[in-house]
């Protein structure tokens, strides 16, 4: 097994408020918030391709034969990954639909994370395939917005993402993990969620909660001097 790979299969055990509590305690952005699950409520983990979506009248001039937007990170793909949208224009247009959610599924794409509107959320749901957005809308991003570039700086919330970074999404947040600190990052998160369990176990022996849940509680991600 890669490196890579044991990140992700790391990953897939572990929740995005132990990740989130790594990254804070590492000094790192936390979970970006405000990215439900539109059509399956399931985990993802992966790494990532990432997608910069712009105004129409703002994107690059096209060469050669029209591309839509999204389909060139889903050719890049692996099976596995997942894929990163930024629609931060605020225009009310898709940054990702059902045809694109059927071609991802296809290629083996994981999931897809976009910071902007979904559009096709029934067929997605149908499809058994993996999205977080923003929000949704029914309108077409044709002649609203466009791409700007694939496997680019993206910014989703608060937080820079870059192609091959990591990703773990769920129903309560979603967390990216800069390549080079993935492991830093995963094996504090493992810390965490074993300390957590721990405590879950001396509750259910009766232990007070007040004594559970004291000082070294508090303290558990102050960063190290």
């Amino acid at each position: 097994m890669s490196d890579s790979d044991d990140i992700v299969v790391r990953l897939m055990r572990l929740d995005s408020c132990a990740v989130s509590d790594a990254l804070d305690k590492l000094g790192l952005p936390p979970a970006v918030t405000g990215l439900p699950p539109r059509s399956v409520a399931r985990r993802i983990a992966g790494k990532v391709h990432t997608v910069k979506l712009v105004a129409k009248e703002a994107a690059p001039r096209a060469t050669g034969a029209p591309r839509h937007l999204g389909t060139a990170a889903i050719e890049a793909s692996r099976p596995g990954e997942i894929i990163v949208v930024e629609q931060r224009t605020g225009i009310d247009a898709g940054s990702w639909g059902g045809i694109l959610s059927l071609g991802a599924k296809v290629k083996g794409v994981a999931g897809v994370i976009a910071d902007g509107p979904l559009r096709d959320v029934d067929e997605a749901r149908e499809l058994d395939f993996p999205v977080y957005s923003r929000s949704v809308t029914a309108r077409t991003a044709r002649n609203r917005v466009a791409e700007a570039a694939t496997d680019v700086r993206v910014e989703i919330g608060d937080t820079s993402v870059e192609p091959g970074d990591y990703a773990l999404a769920d129903s309560t947040g979603v967390c990216f993990l800069p390549a080079a600190r993935a492991l830093e990052i995963v094996a504090e998160a493992e810390t965490i969620a074993r300390r957590e369990a721990a405590m879950g176990k001396a509750l259910l022996r009766g232990q007070r909660i007040t004594e559970v849940m004291g000082a070294a509680y508090e303290t558990m991600l102050e960063r190290s001097k």
